[in-house]
């Protein structure tokens, strides 16, 4: 529109789209394994609390929350502060889910011998969660990042392109969307639409991906 190279800009733009989705899911993934394996193991009040909490979040809309908290990260802060502010608001809501599937799995595993053994042996909590526990179900825990992934990069995308995330000279395909709000200039420049159709790509390849993993990890 304004002699920009759209080719190139959605080519790098994909780089901070993705990775927004990545360190997202890394937080998810450790706050999910932590607080759901401690629910699981310990268990008692401990475990009350923890899904109590869980139970909360969950209950509430997503979306709001973080147009709430995107629109409180001041304006004035440097691009790569923003980045990593935007990739924790992201991820403070889609960890619950980890957390219960993490929860109901160690419910079920630490009856196991082998996990008996190792409390036994003087095993302590940390390196039983990750050395004996977590790995009899990696498989369905890589499934499941799959799938989440593409929630967290449609999340960076909508709240960039309500000019609420990332802000040039930062650019993404959120930010790139900003100049799609006008029908005016979609008619004009339909080509200024090509972040849209990268972010329902990878959205799709990433769910079948997903689903493809979540099978050939559970066939039954």
């Amino acid at each position: 529109m304004i002699g920009r190279d759209v080719l190139g800009r959605l080519i790098y733009s994909s780089r901070i789209s993705l990775t927004v989705g990545l360190v997202g899911m890394a937080i998810s993934l450790s706050l999910g394994i932590l607080l759901g394996g401690v629910s699981g193991l310990v268990g008692g009040a401990l475990d009350n609390i923890i899904q109590r909490v869980i139970e909360i979040l969950m209950s509430i809309p997503t979306l709001p929350v973080w147009l709430a908290l995107a629109a409180v990260v001041p304006i004035d802060w440097p691009a790569l502060r923003v980045y990593f502010m935007i990739s924790i608001i992201l991820s403070l809501i889609s960890w619950t889910g980890m957390a219960r599937v993490v929860r109901s799995k160690f419910l079920a595993l630490r009856e196991e011998d082998f996990v008996m053994a190792a409390m036994l042996d003087g095993c302590s909590r940390t390196r039983l969660i990750l050395r004996h526990m977590l790995p009899s179900f990696l498989s369905h825990i890589i499934a499941s990042i799959t799938l989440w992934i593409p929630g967290l990069i449609l999340g960076e995308t909508a709240l960039s392109f309500l000019g609420l995330g990332l802000r040039p000279p930062v650019v993404s395909w959120g930010v790139m969307l900003q100049d799609t709000q006008k029908v005016a200039v979609i008619a004009r420049y339909p080509w200024l639409l090509a972040p849209g159709g990268a972010v329902f790509l990878i959205v799709l390849t990433l769910n079948f991906l997903g689903d493809g993993l979540r099978d050939a990890a559970d066939p039954y």
